[in-house]
C-alpha cells in the first residue's frame, strides 16, 4: 500500500496544499499515509495507540528518512 501512495504521490499533493513546517519532522502528507497504513492494519485501535502499531516496522523506508515511531503519536 506504501508503494500505491507513493505511486499516486499522495504525500507530495497533501504537503503542497497544507503546506510545511522547517521544524516539523513528520510532515502533514507523511501522518496522512501512516494513518491510511495504520487504518489497514489497526482499524479500531484508539489514537493513542497509534505509534505502537509502527514499533518494529521500517518507518523510514515507509514514511521517510528520519522518521521513527515515536514521531507518530497522537500529537501528530
Amino acid at each position: 500500500m506504501a508503494g500505491i501512495i507513493d505511486q499516486m504521490c499522495l504525500v507530495e499533493q497533501i504537503n503542497q496544499i497544507l503546506g510545511t513546517h522547517h521544524q516539523e519532522i513528520v510532515s502533514p502528507g507523511q501522518a496522512v499515509k501512516a494513518m491510511i497504513l495504520n487504518g489497514l492494519g489497526l482499524v479500531s485501535a484508539p489514537l493513542y495507540l497509534f505509534e505502537k502499531f509502527f514499533v518494529g516496522k521500517a518507518t523510514e523506508h515507509l514514511l521517510g528518512e528520519g522518521i521513527r515511531a515515536e514521531h507518530l503519536n497522537d500529537d501528530r
